[in-house]
């Protein structure tokens, strides 16, 4: 009986680790798309979209050489 309690206790864990390490992964990666400062490279597109959990009006940049997106806050 203590057996199940362990197993249920260790997959329990597990699935904790994998949450919050997704979380903290999820979350540095975005935060690298987006600010102030526009990266060198970059070029501005017509493209503008508001943030819904902010509120806050992004203007896309695009690297033509490598394909990746910023988000420059106004």
């Amino acid at each position: 009986m203590e057996w199940i309690f362990g197993i249920y206790g260790i997959s329990f864990i597990i699935f904790l680790i994998l949450v919050f390490g997704s979380w903290f992964i999820w979350d540095q990666r975005f935060s690298k798309k987006h600010g102030q400062q526009v990266p060198p490279g970059f070029r501005r597109t017509n493209e503008v979209s508001i943030d819904p959990t902010t509120k806050k009006r992004l203007v896309v940049y695009f690297n033509q050489e490598t394909g990746e997106r910023f988000y420059k806050e106004e």
